[in-house]
């Protein structure tokens, strides 16, 4: 009985997230994409709440006793094998009835819509928000089982570690109206890739780290590892966070700048950042997601454990790709001002290197 609780955890929590999307208070914006129509897509933004509301529930029913503090880590694979079923039933039914744009195969994966959106739910923002609470829960389950099974020996780093995953989640949610500027809004539709992933790969995988290390006795390391982990993840959120703030005010409040005085590059019809961070490289956002998943991987104390740095590898492989398609896409929507911002920024990813 227990292990079918563990395999519909998910879909407990995620229904929960959806039903508190449509009854906390929320904020009301206008996104940067726009409807078929040309006019800007509406949004209603209450994901920290939400968050907060789940985190609050969550401690209260492991407080009383309801829940084991490390129930999600115990049926950590039962709990995976229901969030994948589930992004299997919601790829289908999001793609079938909807009007083919590639064939069966390709549809599935890639969506056929680009931003649906339900009454007050927006799908994206709705797999985002899922994905980021049911992440958060298991950072939070799978730590514990480390400091339950372990109270002699406890892991700076895995504390570390949970609390940079827990800021990472919160700050997501905080910044909830930035991301609407972001790649996944504008260029990607809605199928297996983004609802499977927000749904299974996004809470599971990102923290591959704790599969590995939850089950272990500190690694004992240098407390100046774990200092030097968190200066690293730091490092990382100020280049990504920064960045993304930068292209927003640019694109909503364009006189005010954010940090750098704005300058661009302009043909009439467009305009272009070359200061500041977009002044650095072309995608210097790319370069702060993967550097803060370098320090959360080396948080953990086992810098040559193979595990934990398949979450860096996997942005890696994820973010240089989607450069180069990001490229493709504004060398045609901007044509010779794309050419000169090349010339004028000439780093792709990493500057004096790629």
């Amino acid at each position: 009985m227990t292990a079918i609780a563990g395999f519909f955890a998910p879909w407990l929590v995620y229904a929960l997230v959806i039903a508190l999307q449509l009854v906390v208070p929320a904020r009301r914006v206008d996104g940067y994409v726009r409807d078929g129509a040309g006019n800007r897509l509406h949004y209603r933004l209450n994901g920290l709440r939400v968050f907060a509301v789940i985190l609050a529930l969550y401690f209260t029913a492991c407080q009383l006793g309801w829940l084991a503090r490390d129930f999600l880590w115990t049926y950590r694979f039962e709990s995976l094998a229901g969030a994948c079923t589930l992004g299997l039933v919601f790829t289908a039914a999001i793609v079938v009835g909807a009007p083919p744009v590639r064939g069966t195969v390709a549809d599935l994966f890639f969506g056929r819509r680009f931003n649906p959106q339900y009454g007050p739910l927006d799908a994206k923002m709705s797999l985002y928000l899922v994905g980021a609470v049911m992440l958060a829960l298991n950072v939070i389950s799978f730590a514990s089982h480390q400091a339950l099974a372990f109270p002699a020996a406890p892991s700076w780093g895995m504390f570390a570690y949970a609390g940079m995953f827990l800021f990472f989640v919160g700050e997501y949610l905080f910044f909830e109206e930035v991301h609407l500027y972001t790649y996944d809004f504008f260029a990607e539709r809605v199928g297996f890739k983004l609802g499977w992933g927000c749904i299974t790969f996004y809470p599971y995988f990102y923290c591959v780290g704790l599969w590995s290390e939850a089950d272990r006795p500190s690694p004992e390391s240098p407390i100046a590892l774990p200092i030097v982990a968190v200066v690293v993840f730091v490092a990382g959120w100020v280049l990504s966070r920064g960045a993304n703030l930068q292209k927003f005010f640019f694109k909503t409040r364009p006189e005010r700048g954010f940090v750098f005085a704005p300058e661009t590059i302009r043909d009439g019809g467009h305009a272009l950042l070359v200061s500041g961070f977009w002044g650095v490289s072309r995608h210097i956002n790319y370069l702060g997601e993967i550097v803060m998943a370098i320090g959360l991987t080396l948080a953990l104390g086992r810098p040559l454990d193979p595990i934990p740095w398949l979450y860096p590898l996997y942005y890696i492989a994820l973010l240089f790709p989607r450069q180069a398609d990001d490229d493709r896409r504004c060398a045609v929507k901007y044509g010779a001002l794309w050419t000169e911002y090349c010339r004028r920024v000439r780093y792709r990813i990493i500057p004096k290197i790629y």
